[in-house]
């Protein structure tokens, strides 16, 4: 059987997912802070590979293009591709979305849809495994939001540009969105308070302040650098309302957290009303969910008042790797998808 390892280069995470045959064997995540330079790129790279063996092909898929350290999505596509087809041995394609699979040297004919494209091989793993769905993917910074029936993903966009305007990608996230991204007010102690407008507390710090959050999706530092744990969490929550963790009890806090978490998930209903309002799914459509933020998905298929399925539902992985593989379901997808083509 012909293995493949599927590679989602993100901005913030490099992950990857390891396919024997029809199957997804093991999956792999590292943070990756591009920005900071290409060389964490490089090093969590590195880290992937020395656990990998005997694969034959190799499937790339990218969002970090999206970068500042690089000029233009476009030199952000080149380098990208050049750096993985240089350091992964064997055969390497990349993906162009509903272009297929691409050979690096003819990545540059193929920008656009290369570009940000890692929504469109979960997507399309999912049309072909199930009738009709809502899919929804909340990562760690970003929601993608997409019908999928009769085989087909029924996007009515690709860039990031349109795909925003559309309300098929929502720039909010599980944990790394800052809460002045998700609120300028919230309710407290009573009133509506204003949300200071700093990078003082992020939602990881709301998840983890309203119990929904397992420490293994959190793997950057705390905005203000200090400790994560409840009691850092409640104090830069606090302060993202100018007031300190001894000014309320551990409940306000809790409440505040219940505030941002309401709030962001108030922006994702909006954005899959919208996209339910094309009229592409019946009632009975279900919501497939994946990504780290699946307990805010599944509080908001309940909204909907759609069945969930799990994206690990819809492939073959070992009950221990479920989670894992919901978490990386681009990078998994695309193994599958490259396995396939024979």
């Amino acid at each position: 059987m012909t293995r493949v390892l599927g590679w989602d280069v993100g901005g913030a995470h490099l992950k990857a997912a390891l396919a024997d045959g029809d199957r997804i064997v093991k999956v792999w995540q590292e943070p990756s802070p591009i920005w900071q330079g290409l060389d964490r790129l490089d090093q969590a790279l590195a880290t992937i590979l020395a656990e990998v063996e005997g694969v034959e092909r190799h499937a790339v898929t990218m969002t970090g293009e999206l970068s500042d350290v690089f000029a233009s999505r476009s030199e952000g596509v080149d380098r990208l591709t050049r750096l993985f087809a240089e350091r992964l041995p064997g055969d390497v394609a990349i993906y162009a979305g509903a272009a297929g699979f691409v050979s690096p040297e003819a990545a540059g004919d193929h920008v656009a849809d290369i570009a940000s494209a890692n929504w469109h091989a979960s997507a399309t793993l999912a049309a072909g495994a199930i009738e009709e769905a809502l899919f929804l993917d909340m990562g760690s910074t970003t929601t993608d939001i997409l019908p999928v029936a009769g085989g087909a993903v029924r996007a009515t966009a690709t860039t990031d540009a349109e795909r925003l305007a559309a309300g098929e990608l929502v720039y909010q996230g599980f944990t790394r969105t800052a809460l002045m991204a998700v609120a300028s007010e919230v309710p407290f102690a009573g009133r509506l308070v204003p949300v200071m407008n700093e990078f003082f507390a992020s939602m990881a710090d709301v998840q983890r302040v309203v119990g929904t959050l397992d420490e293994a999706d959190d793997l950057y530092p705390a905005a203000d650098g200090q400790a994560k744990t409840l009691e850092g969490s409640r104090r830069r929550l606090a302060r993202m309302i100018g007031m300190d963790a001894s000014d309320g009890t551990d409940g306000a806090w809790e409440w505040l957290g219940h505030a941002f978490a309401e709030a962001q998930i108030r922006r994702i209903h909006d954005a899959a009303l919208r996209v339910l309002s094309r009229e592409d799914l019946t009632d009975d459509a279900p919501v497939v969910i994946a990504g780290a933020g699946r307990p805010v998905l599944r509080r908001l298929a309940a909204r909907l008042d759609r069945g969930v399925v799990d994206f690990s539902d819809l492939l073959d992985c070992p009950a221990e790797r479920r989670d894992a593989v919901c978490r990386a379901a681009p990078a998994a997808a695309l193994a599958l998808l490259a396995a396939r083509r024979g």
